[in-house]
């Protein structure tokens, strides 16, 4: 960036950050100025670009792929939890029509180096060295042990029925509460224990804030092991190519330069030899921004077969080998005054992984998002945490949409509802009277974490005027007389969003937190833009072309989109912790900028005219008075491509622009929303009818409102999931109980309610676009509402329920029915 453009691009975000946060309950955020005050398509409901494409199957999907001479590699995995691996026996299988190869651990590991997912800002966290396939022994049902290899997948799936393994059960480590028990088993005796992560936070304070307040209410909150279900499973095709090193992996992932930087460490490869490429990716949760066993044996495969090997997962090998989340055992426990302060929070943790800690983002972050938010959108003082993270002979677990938000809400809101009843205290008001002021930012949490601006009191009177609670409380009333037990749920929270480098790269994680883009000016007047986020199917390809069309000052029809492929697009982080329209949409605006006014150099050196006669607007330069139009873009370009010769001497176009955003204000940019449920609980079945949801969210500026609604929807949706439905059940041997669609349950349509959603727009201050994370947050609040709600129509029964899922049976019990 040249002196010129660098001072201009201070100035806007001096402007940006010394205006004062817009807190107003107003369906928009404060307008743009200067070069953004003409924007047209920020801020409007737009259906996305890519949507027709799409909905007429013209979508290309990994599995859609065919390469020439490609293979198809299945896996033999571990049907039992733990065990010694004694003898495999192959020699049948490779007997067997189309087979290409057999492959073990060992035969693996000679290519493809071992791994320890661990980060050092995560102080003390161990795990074992592990490999792409198990070597002596398999450490969770599902863990890979041989791949087959065939020239159709069909083939490789009937040879993979004559694989003969012979092995020996081991003890294994089950339960999360008992794993630190001397009696239990320990997964890696080199390790001393199963303690991958331990963590303790104390403010001081704590005691005193028990001992004198009036009220203290405590539970312990159980939480449901559950993973994402993506419409596309993961899949990948490997294609490496001996005659110049060139390793190409077509991936369903949503960090491709993070995959193409672990595949060149992991196998001694030169990075500029790898190319990632991520086309239309059907769904991603968080799933699929690991990098898993068999993604490294299926690249080492393809190394050594030296031809393209393609691995699609099943949806019942999924169940066992895609990462899980959530499994955690929170005694929790609440101080508050008689007049309704809130004092202090307390919580003890215990949350079981697998047996290995996931790379490269580790499995301690998610207990570690606990500890931090827990508490997060109140103004007390005193909190005290302890985690524990216990490896587990389970599946992996690591990062799944919200990552510790849904749990550290539900804990906080569960307590702060049980203070509530205690304190005979409308829950609502309860909140209102605590939570961080609006005009109080920046402010630090009790846990120590960063708050830029955030718009909690406006958020809580939005959401009552939205449900008309006075309404509700009276129907809810006039119905319990009758023998009908409706409750109402609350649920504020925070978000974090727009990570810095603080998430993974202090920890040496090889991550990137900032990301690219790419604008360049065709000679036709449309522009092409190349982003280092890409497309999961949340609609970021729709926001990119209105921000960059909005910057440039073109018809959004004129803008075309590539994201997911290393070779193309400009480095990046990729998709992950709500950072697609904050961290990407800010580098799209940026570049952005920067193109119109090298396009405005260019008008001058053609009209003979100053740049500040001139501006462009849809496509055309025109005069900045008058709004005569001058000169098309169309034109433009072909002067500028094609007839540099009829421009001043020494003038060079420079349409093709590329600029990175890293967001370095903060460690996160938080947002925070609030939510509420409307539920109804049949006391003689136990079952429970959601009647209505609403949700009030502040993700700073919004870019689609439609887009933003529908990622809300979508995630609220996944939140009740947690709440209801979803969980991985184990036996006591370790074997998953309902691993398939027919028996692992996930919300659908028509068991979920209405679900009503609001904005506040506070735009943050750390960019000029003024964009936050939105994917997020209606996970992180769904469940704690839901959860709420069920408890306040049991309340007067005077039963409760912390475990989730929250199943018939376990309001039964609670109602002393069973």
């Amino acid at each position: 960036m040249n002196a010129p453009e660098n001072k201009h691009l201070q100035e806007a975000l001096a402007k940006v950050r010394s205006e004062a946060p817009n807190t107003t309950e107003v369906p928009h955020a404060a307008p743009f100025t200067g070069d953004m005050a003409g924007a047209k398509h920020i801020g409007q409901a737009i259906p996305r670009p890519n949507l027709e494409r799409l909905v007429e199957g013209r979508g290309q999907y990994i599995d859609d792929i065919e390469l020439p001479r490609m293979a198809h590699v299945v896996y033999w995995r571990s049907p039992v939890a733990h065990a010694r691996i004694i003898k495999i026996d192959s020699a049948y299988a490779r007997m067997m029509p189309g087979v290409l190869g057999v492959y073990t651990g060992h035969d693996l590991a000679a290519v493809c180096k071992p791994w320890v997912a661990t980060l050092t800002h995560l102080a003390g966290i161990k795990s074992a060295p592990e490999h792409p396939m198990a070597l002596n022994r398999a450490h969770w049902q599902g863990e890979p042990v041989v791949a087959v290899v065939g020239k159709t997948r069909a083939e490789a799936e009937d040879a993979l029925q004559y694989i003969q393994v012979e092995w020996e059960e081991l003890p294994a480590a089950l339960d999360m509460n008992t794993a630190l028990d001397p009696s239990t088993p320990v997964i890696h005796p080199e390790l001393g224990d199963n303690l991958c992560f331990t963590r303790s936070l104390d403010t001081g304070g704590v005691e005193e804030a028990f001992a004198k307040a009036a009220v203290v209410a405590e539970a312990t909150f159980d939480f449901g092991r559950h993973t994402g279900v993506t419409l596309e499973p993961r899949c990948q095709i490997a294609d490496y190519n001996p005659s110049n090193g060139q390793l190409t992996v077509y991936h369903s992932q949503q960090a491709p330069h993070m995959m193409q930087d672990l595949y060149a460490r992991q196998f001694d490869l030169p990075e500029s030899s790898i190319r990632v490429i991520c086309k239309d990716v059907g769904g991603s949760f968080g799933i699929k921004v690991h990098a898993y066993p068999d993604d490294f044996a299926t690249v080492a495969i393809a190394i050594l077969l030296k031809r393209p090997v393609k691995f699609v997962a099943d949806r019942l090998e999924s169940f066992v080998s895609d990462i899980h989340a959530r499994e955690h055992r929170i005694y929790g426990r609440i101080a508050a005054s008689a007049e309704g302060d809130i004092l202090a929070f307390e919580i003890k943790d215990t949350t079981g992984i697998g047996p290995f800690s996931m790379f490269p983002r580790t499995s301690g972050i998610e207990g570690n998002q606990v500890v931090n938010l827990t508490g997060g959108p109140y103004k007390h003082k005193a909190y005290r945490a302890h985690l524990d993270v216990v490896f587990l002979n389970k599946t992996p677990t690591c990062q799944y949409r919200g990552v510790g938000h849904p749990i550290a809400c539900a804990v906080t809101e569960g307590l702060v509802d049980l203070a509530a009843a205690k304190l005979g205290m409308d829950p609502l008001a309860l909140r209102k009277r605590n939570v961080i002021p609006d005009d109080a930012y920046p402010a630090t949490g009790a846990s120590g974490i960063k708050l830029e601006v955030l718009s909690h009191e406006a958020c809580l009177r939005k959401i009552e005027q939205l449900m008309d609670y006075p309404a509700l409380l009276a129907e809810q009333a006039a119905l319990r007389q009758k023998g009908i037990y409706r409750g109402i749920g609350f649920a504020t929270l925070i978000e974090l969003t727009n990570p810095s480098a603080a998430f993974y790269g202090v920890g040496g994680a090889r991550i990137s937190s900032q990301d690219g883009a790419t604008l360049r000016l065709e000679p036709a007047g449309g522009v092409a833009v190349m982003v280092s986020v890409g497309e999961q199917g949340q609609g970021t390809e729709a926001i990119f072309a209105q921000i960059a069309a909005d910057a440039v000052g073109v018809p959004m029809n004129q803008v075309r989109l590539l994201t997911g492929d290393t070779d193309a697009v400009p480095y990046g982080g990729g998709t992950w912790a709500s950072r697609g329209a904050g961290v990407g949409g800010e580098a799209v605006l940026q570049a952005g900028l920067a193109l119109r006014a090298n396009i405005l150099k260019v008008a001058e050196a053609i009209l003979n005219k100053p740049v500040a006669e001139l501006k462009l607007e849809d496509g055309v330069v025109k005069h900045a008075v008058s709004g005569e139009a001058l000169l098309p873009l169309a034109e433009l370009g072909r002067v500028a491509y094609y007839r540099p010769d009829t421009l001043p001497a020494g003038f060079t176009s420079e349409l093709m622009v590329t600029r990175h955003y890293a967001q370095r204000d903060f460690p996160f940019i938080f947002t925070n929303g609030v939510q509420a449920s409307y539920v109804e609980v049949d006391v003689e079945t136990g079952f429970v009818k959601l009647l209505k949801h609403w949700a009030v969210e502040d993700c700073g500026r919004v870019i689609n409102p439609k887009l933003v609604d529908e990622q809300i929807r979508g995630a609220i949706v996944q939140g009740i999931g947690g709440a209801l439905f979803e969980e991985c059940l184990y036996d006591d041997q370790g074997l998953m109980k309902n691993g398939s669609m027919a028996d692992y349950l996930v919300p659908m349509a028509g068991e979920m309610p209405d679900i009503v959603v609001a904005h506040v727009e506070t735009p943050t201050r750390s960019s000029i676009l003024g964009a936050k994370g939105a994917g997020e947050a209606g996970t992180a609040g769904a469940p704690a509402a839901v959860v709420n709600a069920i408890n306040d129509a049991l309340r007067p029964l005077n039963a409760e329920v912390w475990s989730q899922p929250v199943t018939p049976e376990k309001i039964l019990k609670a109602l002393g029915h069973l």
